[in-house]
């Protein structure tokens, strides 16, 4: 069986022209003798719409009922894209996660998907139907769950693993894989190839063209991905296992950023052992990611300040946590600041090249960019500043790497 799974982002079905131009090229893949499998998300801005809706009742996002309503999105879409298929002759049937079924453990909002039952559809596809199934949805036991924000591509690709999809093409509002984001960096240039290590850095940091699970999960099972474009018909960024010799040459592939972290520090933490386990042991049972962790010792040397970063969403309740905590482990202060952004430059080419930090520090400092926060990995460098200058950033650290080339 030739089968591709293809997924299209909420740009690439935000209206119902859209939504048959969609119909249109899934049936041109049929008549090229594929059998598809389309995974569909919301169109754009519902789910922020349907997330809206149950904040005005509660923020309260831990329950099976918070994912009833805002799966309710990509059940819609895939129901309609089934439609235009059958209007345009193409044989297809919609399934919803529970039907298929896409089984997840019950962390509610942001599921982790167990197994995928393959007997429904592999018949269906036997019969030539074009499967719809909705993005960003599971079942635990007989409870809707979603998989976070984002989920529609880690569907894509669980689906294409166990399907064994020839490739996983994931359609979505731009043509590729950049250099940088082209809509802050005009002369930002689309890669042909990257790996899955370094698609999973930026990703990680803040490229928004892919989830980052959904990276992780197409490397362990070397599903092939494609990212391109729904409104263009040409070729897209391919993410690979590993670099051909010809791609050597090229030390850094990205320059990425996030807005949406949040950093805390704490003052004058009592500086004894076990006083970092209790702090972030606390936000994991929360289900709370921190990112950069920044320890340093007070001049006495018997209190240290800690400071990290968390998504902005996760701001109140990692407050909460940590006050709750204040008799013991004694800290003097806490202050936040939701104003700040992550800059990260990645580039396997780091492994072996000496001098990108250099680099990317001098350039900050030429432009009065001040570096608050600093965090490494083998093919990633990322540093928190001051989000007034994110923008500056970028397009600075892009021309010094000479990525327009």
């Amino acid at each position: 069986m030739k089968l591709i799974v293809a997924k299209f982002g909420g740009t690439s079905v935000g209206t119902i022209d859209r939504i048959k131009s969609v119909a249109l090229k899934i049936k041109k893949e049929v008549t090229n003798g594929y059998n598809i499998i389309v995974v569909a998300s919301a169109m754009a801005g519902e789910t922020n719409r349907l997330i809206k809706l149950v904040e005005k009742i509660t923020y309260n996002h831990k329950n099976s009922e918070y994912d009833t309503v805002i799966s309710s999105g990509e059940q819609v879409t895939s129901g309609l894209i089934a439609i235009a298929l059958k209007e345009l002759g193409v044989k297809s049937k919609s399934y919803q996660g529970w039907q298929i079924p896409l089984e997840t453990d019950n962390n509610f909002s942001k599921a982790n998907i167990e197994c995928i039952k393959k007997e429904n559809i592999t018949s269906d596809l036997e019969n030539g139907y074009v499967i719809v199934v909705p993005g960003f949805q599971g079942v635990y036991k007989n409870r809707i769950t979603t998989l976070g924000r984002g989920g529609s591509d880690t569907s894509a690709v669980a689906l294409a693993a166990a399907f064994k999809a020839i490739r996983c093409d994931i359609y979505t509002d731009v043509d590729g894989v950049y250099t940088a984001d082209p809509r802050l960096v005009t002369n930002a240039v689309k890669l042909e190839k990257i790996t899955f290590e370094e698609m999973l850095e930026l990703a990680s940091q803040g490229a928004k063209v892919l989830q980052t699970r959904s990276v992780a999960l197409a490397m362990n099972y070397n599903v092939k991905l494609q990212v391109l474009s729904s409104f263009e018909n040409k070729s897209g960024t391919f993410i690979i296992n590993e670099r051909q010799k010809d791609m050597e040459k090229t030390i850094i592939s990205g320059i990425t950023y996030t807005s949406n972290e949040a950093k805390i520090t704490l003052f004058n933490v009592n500086d004894k052992p076990g006083q970092a386990a209790i702090i972030f042991g606390a936000l994991a049972d929360q289900g709370i990611n921190v990112d950069m962790i920044v320890q340093t010792s007070t001049k006495d040397g018997e209190a240290t300040d800690i400071t990290f970063t968390v998504l902005q969403s996760d701001l109140l309740i990692a407050k909460n946590t940590i006050d709750n905590l204040k008799n013991k482990i004694e800290f003097n202060n806490m202050i936040e600041d939701s104003k700040v952004s992550k800059v990260s430059v990645v580039g396997s080419g780091m492994r072996t090249k000496p001098g990108i930090a250099k680099i990317m520090f001098k350039t900050l400092a030429d432009n009065n960019i001040n570096i608050q926060v600093i965090s490494t990995s083998e093919i990633k460098i990322s540093v928190l500043i001051s989000s007034n200058y994110t923008e500056l950033a970028v397009r600075t650290l892009h021309d010094a790497f000479g990525l327009d080339k």
